[in-house]
């Protein structure tokens, strides 16, 4: 433990921004599952809305720096490019 005083803060405040970054980055991989999940079932218009919530969350992330911007980048890349994959592969459907 820390003898100095402002390093005794510096601990404290480390301690509740990773508790707050760990729970970001657990809801990040939860939404990145949940637009992995619908659009492996065939559902377009559910994978593009949850699509659109993970981004938005990963923009949330990187603005507050729970993740590296260019991650938040990479990662809204790969599921946009999973959700237009799986849009590909179904066809559309006859009126």
């Amino acid at each position: 433990m820390a003898n100095i005083k402002s390093q005794i803060k510096r601990i404290r405040q480390n301690e509740r921004r990773r508790v707050r970054n760990k729970a970001v980055r657990t809801r990040l991989k939860s939404a990145a599952k949940d637009v992995v999940t619908a659009a492996e079932s065939g559902d377009p218009e559910s994978a593009t809305t949850r699509l659109r919530e993970a981004g938005r969350l990963l923009d949330k992330a990187a603005a507050r720096r729970a993740v590296h911007p260019r991650t938040a980048a990479r990662r809204k890349s790969r599921l946009a490019r999973r959700v237009a994959a799986s849009q590909q592969a179904t066809p559309p459907e006859q009126p």
